[in-house]
């Protein structure tokens, strides 16, 4: 099965291994010193079950890389427009693109049902550049679990052995398209369900990129030092609570379960958004944070805590030149 992975980064690497591991014929779109690395020395991910190395065609120009079986995006939000523009020479006619990605997704509600069934969303689609170039038929949603960082290039660490990838149909079909990437994935050592619900998965994962995400931002912390703290710990219990009168507004209610284990969390990983501040790298503000708020002002859903950490975290990233200057976002 040929599997091109549009976005190399920490998930992107990782997942790349995970699919040679299975038995697929993998490439990558990467670039800068990333790219280098990876046709020079190959991709290396150290994970919990031994070093993994891989040798992918890895190219900046998606051309080079040919026709595809699957694409399977992990770009961080900011980067989706470029994905919209090059994506083309990868895809045959009946090629899924599988969005494996934190936050609310562009086809959320494509084969929604209900009041805001097929509302768009220009956060996570500016312009619709997605929908025109690929179009809902061909899209999977995906959440991964995966707790990973680039070390060095080409070289990636993954922290724990609670690693995932979900994936889901938008019209809630389990599919054979989607079940033939999950038993790639599965075969390379990364767990990968198949769900009826992806976007109830999609809230699970996205309790938690709210309650820990803008506090650590705020204390430049991973997450287990930031939680040391009982007073940021309640923070992010209040953070994950409005994540999840959200969630149940548009008709995904969580359990108890899923804030207490968010609250619970103990790992040392720093959230994705936390390495991208201190890199310099653009920040997935608008599909984490800005978007849930304003579905919670579509569903009349009040969210006091994550207005005041979000509008903090917006500021910090202005200071870095990393957000729009008021007035061009808000």
């Amino acid at each position: 099965m040929r599997i091109c992975i549009f976005g190399a980064g920490a998930i992107g690497g990782h997942i790349a291994a995970r699919l040679a591991r299975g038995g697929a014929e993998v490439s990558l779109v990467a670039r800068g010193a990333h790219l280098a690395a990876i046709r020079e020395n190959g991709l290396v991910v150290h994970a919990h079950d031994g070093t993994h190395h891989s040798r992918p065609r890895a190219s900046e120009n998606p051309a080079e890389l040919g026709l595809q079986d699957a694409v399977i995006v992990t770009v961080k939000g900011p980067a989706l427009p470029s994905v919209a523009a090059g994506i083309a020479p990868l895809l045959r006619e009946d090629t899924p693109v599988a969005f494996v990605m934190n936050g609310i997704q562009w086809w959320y509600f494509d084969h929604h049902g209900g009041p805001h069934d097929g509302l768009r969303l220009a956060e996570a689609d500016p312009g619709d550049a997605l929908r025109s170039a690929i179009g809902v038929r061909r899209a999977i949603g995906g959440v991964v679990y995966s707790a990973s960082e680039v070390i060095s290039p080409g070289v990636i660490h993954s922290e724990h052995g609670n690693i995932r990838v979900i994936l889901g149909e938008p019209d809630g079909r389990v599919s054979d398209r989607a079940k033939a990437i999950s038993a790639v994935l599965a075969a390379g050592g990364m767990p990968s369900p198949v769900s009826a619900d992806i976007r109830t998965d999609v809230w699970n994962k996205l309790l938690g990129n709210l309650a820990s995400g803008p506090l650590c931002v705020l204390s430049r912390q991973g997450v287990r030092d930031t939680y040391a703290d009982p007073i940021i710990r309640d923070a992010a219990r209040r953070g994950a609570e409005e994540g999840r009168a959200i969630a149940a507004a548009l008709g995904r209610p969580l359990p108890d379960a899923a804030v207490e284990r968010v609250v619970g969390a103990t790992m040392a990983h720093k959230p994705s958004i936390l390495q991208d501040l201190e890199l310099g790298r653009p920040m997935e503000i608008d599909s984490l944070f800005a978007l849930p708020i304003r579905l919670a002002r579509l569903v009349g859903v009040p969210t006091p805590q994550l207005d005041l950490v979000v509008a903090l975290v917006k500021a910090a990233a202005r200071a870095r030149g990393l957000y729009p200057p008021i007035g061009r976002s808000d």
